[in-house]
């Protein structure tokens, strides 16, 4: 293919009737001054997204793209019918007992969305076999069963549907539930009689997604957001009056902090929760007492992340708290654990220390044991710890014979029952549940994710390996392929994200198979910005220290390469929103070692976004990046590595960037732009695509099918990128 940058015509020279135009964005002068800079910003004007300019630009650029993948129609269609293939498309989640119900999701061939269900317990059932969920089949009619939601009913007439809050009050009677139908995440919640099936007539639109019932069914507490889409408020609606008579629980006028409310485990509190990047206060209310004060747990303290969940420990109410606060005179930065009455939170007695190799994450309290959540060495851990009548009993990690997993507690509202729901999952294991019986240690399979057309995980292999980043430090790699690869560099999938301290744990994943099938290796790059290796992990790949998630992913990438686990021509990049800053920075730093890089709503315009506090999120994200607006420092690292700053005429690999009109967190204006000025700077003729989806948001399409076209859209030029469209 050959660019004629005057006219923005790709011709192919293999075929002289195939000629397809890529749009050219204008240039408009705009300029950009902080700290004495002066940075020309030619595509800015893309930011207006009421403009019809801006919108035939994005459909230009659509249908360019339409135009460069036409090609690869069939392969879409044969990997989005494998995926389907795999999936058992009718099918019912594990049951889950709450109060006198068993709470379940059903999906249907066909729909898009799943029906949320539930029918009667066994009255007469004791013991463990009380909690023992029923074998519901797809096909039988299920005794006592009421359709709670059916989402494909609400979704009707929308382009865009996703289910917010969907929570059924402490006596079964109401479901409060919120939806969503644009994708810019604010919510209309809504509530439903479920001993009639009658709908209420209360109604709040411009809500957050959650929703938290008082303990009599008389209150629900909800969250509103901002102009820049920060959830700042907590209010009291009393069900049967009007909106414009709910009450301001709680507002948080510092722009750094998210406020989000929930309940104890023991529903015996409500709990609203403030929380920066690196602070957190916590509010507590008794949930029998809605129209009472809120008081509050610790004050916040810059610097200091904390916890609380209650339990009930000796027979007297305790609080349990995760901090990580000066201990012994040492910053506890992977966090300890420690009790304190309810009544005196600050006076606390230690029960777990901190360890450099182990990061503590969650402590879910029960009326007779605790589960302790954490991680070491790179993967999830979990750990039973049995209450005695005097105290605390001896802790009992659970352990799995899988050199790669990740395992934590799934969904278990009741405070007193005598099992504990697991779910476990690897590259290569489908997402099992379990139920373990603390009392006896049992672990009972109750589901295994169903993968049809033969699927046998001993067909393939994971694997853990290390490399040595440029300032000796070991990261991590994940790997999964399946056996008897030919020998030789093989074609590789590298995926990496390195934000927020967010993990990214080994999972399976149907579609994947599409990959692996075809000779495919898949890797996960654990760069420093994650949390898969601590809270240290984070730190050095943030603020000041974020050139590092890039210089780990470059790292990893050459290992796979000198080691002969793939090659320069054979590996696609992978990444998405923060990641995609990560492709944006690697596209700029090393663009030689990637045949092509594949990003979903990039942030790859980060120093103009975290410069505009009127945008969304802004103020929170400076305790992540650092605030350029105020510290000159902050704006010139930033800038060095911005990858829309930083675009330079060179050669650059394919790249594919996929962004949603009405995403709120990364603007569709960043990968819009950082294509226009690609386009408009860059040298050699590798292909430049951007696909917009013009009624998504951060998440993408909506419903199952849709995303499955969206993935097999995405394999399917990964594939053909390289050169195995054909395999």
């Amino acid at each position: 293919m050959a660019l004629d940058s005057g006219t923005g015509t790709i011709s192919d020279p293999g075929d002289e009737s195939a000629v397809v135009t890529a749009p050219i964005a204008k240039t408009v002068r705009t300029e950009r001054v902080h700290h004495g800079d002066v940075f020309i910003d030619e595509y800015e004007w893309l930011r207006d997204k009421d403009s019809p300019e801006v919108i035939a630009y994005l459909e230009a650029e659509n249908a360019y793209t339409d135009a460069r993948t036409e090609h690869l129609g069939g392969l879409r269609a044969k990997i989005f019918d494998e995926i389907k293939a795999r999936t058992q498309e009718t099918d019912l989640s594990v049951p889950t007992r709450i109060g006198e119900f068993w709470y379940y999701v059903r999906s249907y061939e066909g729909k898009q969305y799943g029906v949320h269900c539930r029918c009667p317990i066994d009255a007469a059932a004791e013991g463990v076999d009380a909690w023992t969920p029923p074998q519901l089949e797809v096909d039988t009619e299920i005794p006592g069963e009421q359709v709670l939601l059916d989402s494909n009913q609400l979704a009707e007439g929308y382009d865009f549907f996703l289910l917010g809050a969907s929570s059924v009050s402490h006596d079964g009677n109401l479901l409060a539930y919120s939806i969503d139908t644009t994708g810019d995440e604010r919510y209309l919640l809504r509530f439903k009689d479920l001993r009639t099936g009658a709908m209420l007539a209360d109604e709040i639109a411009g809500t957050a997604p959650g929703a938290t019932w008082s303990l009599d069914g008389t209150h629900v507490f909800y969250q509103t957001v901002d102009e820049s889409w920060r959830p700042d408020t907590v209010w009291r609606h009393r069900l049967g009056t009007s909106k414009d008579d709910d009450v301001k629980v709680f507002h948080e006028p510092d722009e750094r902090y998210w406020v989000h409310l929930t309940s104890t485990r023991s529903e015996k509190y409500l709990m609203i929760w403030i929380s920066s990047k690196i602070t957190t206060e916590g509010w507590v209310l008794e949930s029998d007492d809605p129209e009472g004060e809120f008081r509050i747990i610790m004050p916040r303290r810059e610097g200091v992340e904390y916890s609380a969940e209650h339990a009930v420990v000796g027979g007297e109410d305790r609080f349990l708290i995760l901090h990580n606060d000066i201990v012994d005179g040492v910053k506890a930065e992977n966090f300890v654990l420690a009790d304190a009455p309810v009544s005196d939170p600050s006076n606390m007695t230690l029960l777990i220390e901190h360890r450099d190799d182990v990061r503590l994450e969650d402590i879910d309290p029960f009326a007779n044991h605790l589960v302790l959540s954490y991680r070491r060495e790179a993967l999830t851990r979990v750990a039973i710890w049995p209450l005695t009548e005097s105290g605390y009993g001896e802790r009992r990690e659970l352990e799995f014979d899988l050199e790669l997993f990740a395992v934590g507690s799934a969904h278990n509202p009741e405070w007193e029952q005598p099992t504990l729901r697991i779910g476990l999952t690897s590259f290569i294991t489908p997402v099992q549940v379990f139920d373990y019986v603390p009392a006896t240690g049992e672990l009972l399979l109750r589901k295994e994710q169903p993968v049809l057309g033969g699927y046998d995980a001993n067909d393939y292999v994971q694997h853990r390996d290390w490399v040595v980043a440029e300032d000796g430090t070991r990261i991590p790699i994940s790997l999964v392929w399946k056996k008897d690869l030919p020998e030789g560099p093989k074609p590789l999938l590298l995926y990496g994200y390195g934000s927020y301290e967010a993990s990214m744990d080994p999972s399976f994943s149907v579609s994947r198979l599409s990959l692996l099938d075809r000779g495919m290796v898949f890797a996960v790059a654990h760069v420093r910005g994650g949390g898969e290796m601590g809270r240290l992990w984070y730190e050095q790949g943030k603020t000041l220290t974020k050139k590092n998630t890039f210089t780990d992913f470059i790292s990893c990438a050459s290992h796979l390469i000198e080691t002969g686990r793939t090659s320069a021509d054979r590996i696609v990049a992978d990444g998405g929103s923060a990641g995609g800053l990560l492709m944006g920075a690697v596209a700029n730093l090393a663009p030689e070692l990637f045949k092509g890089i594949l990003t979903g709503v990039p942030f790859v315009d980060p120093l103009t976004s975290i410069l505009d506090p009127s945008l969304p999120l802004t103020v929170i994200e400076w305790d992540e990046w650092g605030n350029p607006l105020a510290d000159k420092d902050v704006y010139d690292y930033m800038k060095s590595y911005a990858p829309y700053e930083n675009v330079e005429a060179k050669d650059y690999p394919a790249i594919l960037a996929t962004t949603g009109l009405n995403d709120t967190r990364v603007l569709y204006v960043e990968p819009a732009k950082w294509v226009a000025k690609l386009r408009a700077t860059k040298t050699g003729d590798s292909p430049l695509l951007l696909k917009t989806e013009m009624s998504a948001g951060h998440g993408g399409v909506s419903g199952r099918y849709e995303k499955w076209k969206e993935v097999a859209f995405e394999y399917a030029w990964v594939l053909d990128t390289l050169g195995l469209a054909d395999a």
